[in-house]
């Protein structure tokens, strides 16, 4: 199980892993071994994720889903896969926590009378401004 928080865990078996090349250190290396890990999931299809979390997660990262439903991440920050892997559950586990909890309601107040008094003066002199700028009427 791949654990979020207290509340939210998720299968791994939902995760698909694939391996690239990474463009990142790795000498002589580089060029031969995959460490780039790339991360497909498919928040739509999840059923460990609470329903508001889940349509919370997909209308925020609506632009990193693609065509097939599956949000991909990938990292390229260390020189072995297991590092990389566990790299992207991190990134996703922020992600997920940075929607999980319900925004704030906001709640109407009015406003301050300085505010209302500062917003009619700068209207006025802003009117006076524009006023002083007109050409005045021909009297032919």
């Amino acid at each position: 199980m791949f654990k979020v928080n207290r509340k939210i865990s998720i299968r791994l078996t939902e995760f698909r892993f694939s391996f690239a090349r990474s463009p990142g250190p790795g000498g002589q290396n580089v060029n031969k071994v995959n460490s780039k890990a790339i991360l497909k999931w498919s928040p739509a299809k999840c059923k460990s994720l609470p329903e508001a979390v889940r349509i919370r997660f997909i209308k925020k990262f609506a632009n990193r889903i693609n065509q097939d439903n599956e949000f991909v991440i990938s990292s390229h920050r260390f020189r072995d896969q297991g590092r990389n892997v566990a790299d992207c559950l991190n990134k996703l586990r922020d992600l997920i926590i940075e929607v999980a909890e319900p925004p704030k309601q906001r709640k109407k107040t009015r406003p301050t009378a300085g505010s209302v008094r500062r917003r009619l003066t700068e209207k006025k002199r802003q009117s006076e401004i524009k006023k002083s700028r007109r050409s005045l009427p021909n009297d032919d």
